[in-house]
């Protein structure tokens, strides 16, 4: 029950619209209205819908765990008064007592609010946090490649000595929707990295929330050059349906270069659809149609699918970024939702 209940969490997490979610623990968060993927108004996925958290007591050890599960950087603000806008829907939380170590939100001392609460929205909490601070680089999918991490406002790489699927596991945590670790390169597996060499002799027992909690060297302390710079393979891949309303149905978006964009409907057909429910687990595709313009990058043009393929990865497309597209263009799908609907939280 509890594996049916961490997908069902994970489906719900997919299903977002400028979300960064931690797929994997209880239940899942995202946030909302901020400029970034790692500021916005939090808000939790309980009893089958997304509701807002209270920010009666909400301080910045609370904002850290937010942190932390979303698999962002530290905390630098935890935000009251509706900072990112007024949610709708329940309110989930009240006082939530975090000391600030807990892995996830649901660990801390709270107050589990039902739709007679005193609080309204325009106390919805939010936090800023930092970005992510780690990265994978110069592999062939966004879920692969050499191990980057960012240390003192600096980007730098990891030493592959003594780096394993044990090391790889956690980085493969941190990086959203990609799975597990499938292997553990080392050695320049994705080409030689530039600048500091941040880590090495890394030591992790797999059950860390980021790479810097794992033990190693000490920043910036090694043996190494950047020939043996480490890499990691996954096994997900990163893509999403940007929904308002809930359910298996939104604008495509997918994750290149650290960054969410869209894909063009040149060429687009209830094909290409059904790849991508399929993808998602979403049942089978009803139909292609508009939910409206993305922004940032349009990632895909003339995407070229049989119907066939088990993920959007298997098909063939211009290249990344390469369009003569607008986003009055952006596709979006409409899935069954079959899974999901079968399997209520």
């Amino acid at each position: 029950p509890s594996n049916v209940f961490n997908l069902i969490c994970y489906l719900a997490a997919l299903w977002s619209v400028t979300v960064f979610i931690y797929p994997l623990g209880y239940l899942p968060l995202r946030l909302q209205g901020g400029n970034r993927m790692c500021s916005g108004r939090v808000e939790l996925w309980y009893e089958g819908s997304w509701g807002t958290i209270c920010d009666d007591l909400w301080d910045i050890n609370d904002a850290q765990v937010v942190c932390r599960q979303l698999g962002c950087g530290a905390a630098l603000k935890a935000h009251g008064n509706a900072a990112f806008g007024r949610g709708n829907g329940p309110i989930w939380l009240n006082e939530v007592k975090c000391w600030g170590s807990e892995r996830h939100l649901w660990d801390c001392p709270h107050s589990l609010q039902d739709h007679r609460t005193s609080c309204s929205h325009k106390e919805d909490a939010g936090v800023t946090c930092e970005d992510s601070d780690v990265r994978l680089v110069n592999g062939n999918s966004p879920c692969e490649g050499r191990v980057e991490v960012r240390h003192e406002g600096q980007w730098g790489t990891v030493c592959g000595y003594e780096w394993d699927i044990t090391d790889a596991s956690v980085v493969c945590r941190q990086i959203m929707f990609c799975g597990d670790a499938v292997s553990a390169p080392q050695y320049g597996h994705f080409g030689e990295g530039k600048g500091k060499i941040w880590m090495d002799y890394v030591r992790c027992s797999g059950s860390e929330s980021t790479l810097k909690d794992c033990e190693h060297r000490g920043w910036g302390q090694h043996y190494c050059t950047h020939p043996l710079d480490a890499g990691v393979i996954c096994s997900g891949r990163r893509l999403f349906l940007s929904v308002r309303l809930g359910g298996c149905a939104g604008r495509l978006e997918v994750f290149h270069q650290g960054s969410w964009g869209t894909v063009c409907d040149d060429s687009w057909d209830l094909n290409d659809a059904q790849v991508v429910c399929r993808q998602l687990q979403c049942g089978t595709a009803l139909r292609s149609t508009s939910f409206g313009p993305g922004n940032g990058s349009i990632w895909l043009d003339e995407v070229g699918w049989v119907g066939n393929e088990s993920s959007l990865w298997d098909c063939p497309s211009s290249q990344w970024g390469n369009h003569d597209c607008v986003h009055k263009e952006d596709v979006g799908v409409e899935c069954s939702g079959q899974f999901f609907s079968q399997h209520k939280t």
